[in-house]
């Protein structure tokens, strides 16, 4: 597989770059947003790693122009740690977010998972299939969801992970754990309601109510339902 790293300092570009190659992955570089825009259109990356903070065209910049045109995964690494920060850059359409300094062997894990979740949910500019569940169908392209009322709400690449995993397990009770392992990837280590944050959103775009949702279900004490029959 084929990893695009993008930072404007060299030796952090060394690091991930030595790191990811004793990993076996191929190793591309860019040291602005400009260059890092022409290698995805023209090399099309498994994965790219982007760094924030840099001039001209930042991290988060170079993040929406991708995901206008493209669903490559995206894991974005700031020295900006914070939740607000970290749900920026989830919200411009990043698959992760990780904070420096990291340690070596967290940085490879977010890799791997990124990369599975990709393949398990099948998410590529090349897979056109539908996901089609009651009066639901989700279009893992296009990070969108036809509605039974006809409507059509855009998700971020996080919220439609989530959406995706409730449908294709409609009716079954998934646990925090299940969630966190399926749709991040590993145990997460954001803020303690990650979760129930996505689950407002996703709510907000979806249900008529969004304070007494039909379809979007908590289960007090055990976890999370989509409720494909709901009318």
């Amino acid at each position: 597989m084929r990893i695009l790293v993008v930072d404007d300092d060299p030796p952090s570009v060394k690091m991930i770059s030595f790191l990811l190659r004793e990993e076996g992955y191929t190793v591309l570089t860019a040291s602005n947003g400009a260059d890092a825009l022409d290698i995805v259109e023209r090399e099309a990356p498994d994965l790219v790693i982007l760094d924030v903070m840099m001039p001209h065209m930042d991290g988060l910049e170079v993040c929406r122009r991708i995901r206008r045109t493209m669903q490559v995964p995206i894991l974005i690494l700031s020295a900006k740690g914070e939740t607000a920060d970290r749900v920026v850059g989830l919200d411009v359409g990043a698959d992760d977010y990780l904070s420096k300094p990291f340690d070596p062997t967290e940085l490879l894990a977010r890799v791997r998972a990124v990369l599975r979740r990709a393949e398990a949910f099948g998410f590529s500019d090349s897979d056109a299939g539908f996901l089609t569940v009651g009066n639901f169908r989700l279009d893992p392209v296009g990070n969108k969801v036809f509605m039974p009322s006809g409507k059509v709400a855009e998700l971020t690449p996080i919220e439609f992970r989530l959406l995706h995993y409730l449908v294709r397990n409609a009716g079954r009770i998934l646990s925090h754990d299940q969630v966190l392992d399926n749709v991040w990837g590993y145990g997460y280590d954001g803020y303690a309601n990650q979760i129930a944050v996505y689950m407002r959103r996703l709510r907000n775009k979806l249900e008529t109510d969004p304070n007494n949702p039909t379809y979007l279900l908590t289960v007090r004490g055990l976890g999370y339902k989509f409720d494909a029959d709901a009318s």
